[in-house]
């Protein structure tokens, strides 16, 4: 998934082969630890819980879930979207009053 968007990833367990490693090893986003779940079902508040936990003070907890059939979906407890929303610096509500209209 991330590298479809550009960045070079690569999984985390292949290479370090301790159960401390991340799922995902990113250094492009290095203040974001990716917990990945490829699976039908599943506890996604238990994954939460994982990915805090492995995430550590210096990281933020990203879950990335995916079930055969279905489009990626990515879950992050609400404190982190929102600091990753005000970190990002982007307008996210655009007045459309100011557009002119061509005729």
């Amino acid at each position: 998934m991330l590298r479809a968007e550009g960045y070079e990833a690569r999984r985390g367990q292949q290479f370090s082969g301790g159960t401390d490693s991340p799922d995902v090893i990113c250094n492009d986003l290095p203040n974001l630890h990716f917990e990945v779940k490829r699976t039908q079902g599943g506890s996604p508040y238990n994954w939460i819980d994982q990915a805090t936990r492995d995430a550590g003070a210096n990281k933020l907890p990203i879950v990335a879930h995916k079930r055969n059939g279905k489009d990626w979906l990515v879950m992050m407890p609400a404190n982190v979207f929102f600091q990753l929303l005000r970190e990002s610096n982007q307008p996210l509500i655009h007045n459309d009053s100011t557009r002119t209209t061509e005729t």
